[in-house]
């Protein structure tokens, strides 16, 4: 009987341990969080920046790609013009 009993005081000191240090983790995430937020807000600009180049980029280098295209595209129409009728014809 004492080896029992001896066995839920063990597992009752574990689980209150298990929760203190759940807790303790769950402390430390927020204060990290708290400490690092103000990084953050100063840091969002800059990202911002970042992002709006990257997009101003994308569409530059797609309107180059269609500029580029167009001309192509109207090349190839009038050399193939006079093969597609001669097949027709």
């Amino acid at each position: 009987m004492l080896a029992l009993m001896t066995l839920v005081a063990l597992f009752a000191g574990a689980a209150v341990f298990f929760v203190i240090a759940a807790v303790g983790v769950l402390l430390l995430k927020v204060a990290f969080k708290v400490i690092f937020l103000p990084l953050k807000l100063l840091l969002l600009p800059f990202i911002l920046v970042a992002v709006v180049i990257k997009l101003a980029l994308i569409v530059a280098v797609g309107a180059v790609i269609v500029a580029v295209l167009i001309p192509l595209l109207i090349l190839a129409v009038l050399v193939l013009t006079p093969f597609l009728i001669a097949h027709l014809v």
